[in-house]
């Protein structure tokens, strides 16, 4: 897809506010409504802009513990990766699960309500059929940044 510099624009806008008003939109790219908003559902449509979403402060709500948690498997196949994936979609504590290189197979954030609880979660996972090798937890004292992904203009430039 083609994007030129409204689109551009446009997503830098949409990763920062994601909440903004149509004519702001339009406005804030020097475009009218009608046609900054085609661009907006194109750019929905192919499948750039996924979604929009509301960034929650889940301790307001009900305190959670975050634990990152590093996880190597015991085997390196399509079938033990698909396996792992799996479980890690299917359990609601987890919030954030990546795939990454260096040594490890997976690092995993689960928000528990306790420490007992995460680990009991653990416990559970170590003696089910998913081949964890071994894992580390690491729980977080303070959060220091948290936040969506922005771009730039520049970040989309060729």
């Amino acid at each position: 897809m083609k994007l030129d510099r409204y689109d551009l624009k446009i997503l830098e806008i949409l990763s920062r506010d994601g909440r903004i008003t149509k004519s702001r939109l339009a406005e804030a790219i020097n475009l009218s409504v009608s046609p900054c908003w085609e661009r907006v559902r194109r750019l929905e449509k192919a499948g750039v802009i996924e979604g929009y979403s509301a960034r929650l402060n889940t301790d307001v709500l009900v305190r959670r513990t975050p634990v990152w948690v590093q996880v190597e498997l015991k085997a390196h196949n399509a079938e033990s990766f698909a396996r792992f994936e799996a479980l890690v979609h299917d359990t609601p504590e987890v919030t954030e699960c990546v795939a990454v290189g260096g040594g490890l197979d997976y690092l995993v954030k689960i928000e528990a309500s306790s420490i007992d609880t995460y680990q009991r979660l653990i416990d559970d996972w170590l003696t089910s059929e998913v081949g964890i090798e071994r894992y580390f937890t690491y729980i977080v004292t303070k959060t220091v940044k948290q936040s969506t992904a922005q771009i730039t203009a520049e970040d989309l430039s060729p």
